[in-house]
């Protein structure tokens, strides 16, 4: 059976961007990024999840992070060029992203704001985000993320 594409595989596939897709069972219950990386195999530290974030100046920013790791948002708005950043509130992240909770991507979203990539993603050789629907990840090479987003790469957790 053919996998779907997504806006986000089509925005790789449009760049060259090594990747591959896999897809998972969705659980309504436990949509969080520790339980995606039990459900695909890979460690939590692998598996970034994707945060929509609003800076004080900059507005809407996307924060990648370990999926078991805690967001830094001072961390965030030093280097997003922010004062604060806070995150937006779930009923506004549709609206925003075009983006469902569980299944945000840095990739393909209504708009593309800035990207903010944790340095841990460095430590890997591919890392695995949402592929911008629930039940399906993208794994790809750091540096295939970053240059597909124009990903800033910071510290960015606890």
């Amino acid at each position: 059976m053919k996998q779907k594409k997504t806006n986000a595989a089509r925005r790789l596939d449009d760049l060259k961007i090594a990747y591959r897709l896999v897809e998972y069972t969705v659980d309504e219950e436990h949509l969080d990024a520790v339980h995606v990386a039990a459900e695909v195999g890979m460690p939590a530290a692998q598996v970034f999840k994707t945060l929509v974030v609003r800076g004080d100046k900059t507005g809407v920013i996307f924060a990648c992070i370990p999926g078991g790791g805690e967001l830094d948002l001072k961390a965030l708005a030093k280097v997003s060029g922010n004062k604060r950043a806070e995150l937006v509130p779930l009923k506004e992240v549709l609206p925003l992203t075009g983006y469902i909770r569980g299944g945000c991507s840095p990739l393909g979203a209504k708009k593309n704001y800035p990207v903010y990539l944790d340095a841990s993603s460095s430590g890997w050789d591919e890392i695995a985000v949402s592929a911008g629907v629930r039940g399906m990840q993208i794994v790809l090479a750091p540096a295939g993320l970053q240059l597909a987003t124009r990903a800033v790469v910071a510290p960015l957790t606890f």
